[in-house]
């Protein structure tokens, strides 16, 4: 754990911010309750200009850890910038937290969800080119029944979070 910690913060030093991320997202899924790890997640949001996911990661770390000195001075330096700017205050995060990439597998699962992949994404004749992209289920994904386009950070940061789904 220590070690994926110091690889995300060597990573952070030199700029490699989405190798980081990464890290962070791994040291998380071995200890759900790493506010170190979540403070990592908070710092990549702001080399990213993404003021609202870092305060929502430095909350998330402080409900985890209350006495976490860097996630309380994220917090407080957050609320200050975004108040100065005239920016709302994001609410709290709420959820699970979920890594927006693949988690470990062994190698028949690998190829098995593989396999699943190629069928879902395989074109079908009455697919309509024109709407949103439908999931294997005819359901439309999420990020574009909520206007969030796939790549924005509000849009990672509320599948990360399951916002506004009702869970």
């Amino acid at each position: 754990m220590i070690e994926l910690l110091l690889q995300a913060e060597r990573a952070m030093a030199v700029g490699l911010v989405e190798q980081a991320e990464r890290l962070y997202w791994q040291a998380i899924e071995s200890d759900r309750r790493n506010a170190i790890a979540v403070v990592g997640l908070a710092r990549v949001a702001i080399e990213r200009n993404d003021r609202r996911t870092a305060y929502q990661f430095a909350i998330r770390a402080l409900d985890i850890d209350k006495d976490n000195e860097a996630a309380r001075r994220l917090v407080e330096r957050l609320t200050e910038v975004m108040e100065h700017k005239g920016e709302r205050l994001p609410e709290p995060p709420q959820g699970e937290l979920e890594s927006p990439f693949p988690t470990a597998r062994t190698a028949d699962e690998a190829e098995d969800a593989a396999a699943a992949d190629a069928a879902a994404s395989a074109p079908t004749p009455e697919a309509d080119a024109s709407g949103p992209d439908e999931t294997a289920s005819g359901e439309t994904p999420a990020h574009e029944v909520e206007g969030l386009p796939e790549g924005t950070a509000e849009g990672r940061f509320r599948r990360l979070f399951r916002l506004g789904r009702g869970s």
